[in-house]
């Protein structure tokens, strides 16, 4: 793996943490109360404790919320939420509630792993900052698709990050079969409310549980989509919004539209222009700058290596005296998720550069789809009751709220032919983002309280969106349709590359915060990047890196 800084290897991680899920642990249990919110109506008071250790700079706590909001008496289900309390409480506005993206990324370890440096200083002084779990998600009463944790982990090793061959296609159609009828099963119930909407109406509660008449929120990529679904719900709750990362929600929820939801996004065209800018960039730094340069043409190099790996994997060492396959699918995955973090190109260079290839090491079997049953939610629920399955950090979180507010317009027999229109749009990233949402077609699960639009904005307040120019994940041609949904929205351009504000820009975080603290932004306003790719890591970057390993989602925003 990369060898980096302790601030690059935060941001490096999430950046692409709630697509490869792989935060886990838990707060401590039975610490002593640190502090007790007021009781407001609707919830009980929040009690925040202690994190545990290494964690003593912030607070935790959970919230019994509706599962129903329609019925409170039907049920509850339990959000975690962490807090760094402002460093100047007698200037405290209130609480800054964050959303890191995802869908499914969990906000209470991400917070403890970024720390108070994701904010400008100003931000913390003046606000508590809380990250909460999403229902569904990490710790909050998670939809879960196995048994355990490492039962999961042993069947996403067994998958492709995505199909390329017919036969491939069928056998990638049998596992997220697999996966799909695995979360129904045992998650069934907590899918059924895990909509954006109640998401929505959580985060309204959690307001009102820590005093704030409005509220202060701070969404990244998907989180831009609960901030403008917030809004609709609750147009005159709004203190301020500031929404990086543009995912437009017509486009999400996808209605009358006929394109799967990974290629409507658009994530294959923002994708092929930053890694545009990768090749670019690349040949101007030269040899010295980046490895891939001292072989030739970038672009040509690297068609050449994917051709060869469609043919026959790579097989290298990963340090440990033992080896990993990388195949075709794996290196094109590899290079959208590095589009992510422009810190990461140099890397990405080397690693492309010194692959060569070698005999293949067979795949482990893929196992074959299985039948749901005839009462998939009753089933998760008992086996939960009788202690035969465990809560953890899960893809299932990734898959709940998607697939209650996405619209799937094919089924599971249509992916092939959408895969194969998108690859002709764009080569490589197409076909990788039009199969990214096929397990929710096997995932029979309604909210009816899913949220699907109108999406005009009535907030009086003004907006902040934020927009990055070679972003691969939230196009940036989304950035200006999205903040013609707001009656007031004062749009920033980051002129750079990767995946959000989370890569460094001193400016965009000064524009932030005066927007966040004295509610003035400028519209049309230009940030640079502190970030210029190539350039070396304050580390030295160990040379073999290991291929990683996909859910079959992928990283959506």
């Amino acid at each position: 793996m990369l060898k980096v800084g302790v601030d690059l290897r935060r941001r490096l991680a999430v950046v692409i943490s709630s697509a490869l899920m792989l935060v886990v642990g838990t707060a401590t249990a039975g610490a002593v109360p640190h502090d007790v919110d007021p009781p407001q109506p609707g919830l009980p008071p929040l009690v925040w404790q202690s994190c545990g250790e290494r964690l003593e700079a912030f607070q935790c706590a959970t919230a019994q919320v509706p599962t129903d909001h329609d019925d409170p008496a039907a049920g509850t289900t339990t959000i975690a939420l962490t807090r760094l309390p402002a460093t100047a409480p007698d200037q405290r506005i209130g609480s800054l509630f964050l959303n890191f993206g995802g869908p499914g990324g969990p906000g209470v370890d991400l917070l403890h792993l970024l720390g108070g440096e994701l904010l400008h200083p100003s931000v913390r002084a003046r606000f508590d900052v809380v990250a909460f779990d999403p229902r569904a998600v990490g710790r909050s009463d998670p939809a879960t698709c196995f048994r355990d944790a490492e039962q999961e982990r042993a069947f996403i090793r067994t998958l492709p990050a995505f199909p390329v061959e017919p036969a491939e296609e069928a056998r990638f159609t049998a596992s997220a079969a697999v996966l799909g009828t695995a979360c129904t099963v045992l998650s069934g119930s907590r899918i059924a409310a895990a909509s954006t909407a109640n998401v929505a109406r959580d985060l309204d509660l959690l307001r009102e549980a820590v005093g704030d008449e409005a509220l202060t929120y701070l969404g990244y990529s998907y989180g831009t989509f609960l901030g403008a679904t917030y809004a609709a719900l609750f147009p005159d709750r709004v203190r301020a919004l500031v929404l990086d990362g543009t995912v437009l929600p017509q486009d999400w929820v996808g209605e009358g539209d006929d394109r799967v939801l990974g290629w409507r996004l658009g994530q294959h065209v923002a994708a092929e222009q930053a890694y545009g800018e990768f090749l670019r960039l690349c040949e101007l730094a030269g040899p010295e700058g980046c490895a891939l340069a001292a072989l030739g043409d970038p672009g040509e190099v690297v068609e050449g290596l994917l051709a060869r790996l469609r043919a026959e994997p790579a097989v290298f060492p990963i340090g440990d005296g033992t080896t990993n396959e990388l195949g075709y699918d794996d290196a094109v995955s590899l290079i959208f998720l590095s589009m992510y973090a422009p810190q990461a190109w140099g890397a990405l260079a080397a690693t492309l550069a010194s692959l060569a290839p070698q005999p293949a090491t067979p795949k482990p079997p893929t196992p074959q789809a299985g039948e749901p049953g005839p009462d998939p939610r009753a089933i998760g629920d008992l086996l939960r009751r009788l202690g035969l399955i465990e809560d953890y950090p899960s893809a299932g979180g990734s898959l709940a709220s998607l697939c209650v507010d996405t619209e799937d317009p094919v089924g599971p027999l249509g992916f092939p032919a959408q895969a194969d229109a998108a690859d002709r749009e764009v080569r490589h990233f197409g076909r990788m983002r039009a199969w990214a949402t096929l397990p929710c077609a096997f995932v029979p699960v309604v909210d009816e309280d899913a949220y699907t639009g109108p999406w005009e904005q009535s907030v009086d307040e003004p907006v902040l969106v934020i927009g990055t120019r070679f972003d691969p994940a939230t196009p940036y041609a989304a950035t200006a349709p999205y903040a013609d949904l707001w009656p007031d929205a004062r749009v920033l351009t980051v002129e750079g590359y990767g995946h959000t504000t989370f890569v460094p820009s001193t400016c965009a975080n000064l524009a932030i915060a005066t927007y966040l603290v004295d509610l003035q932004a400028r519209d049309g306003a230009i940030c640079r990047q502190d970030v210029t790719p190539f350039a070396p890591l304050p580390q030295e970057l160990d040379p073999e890196r290991a291929v990683p390993q996909l859910l079959p989602v992928g990283p959506l925003g």
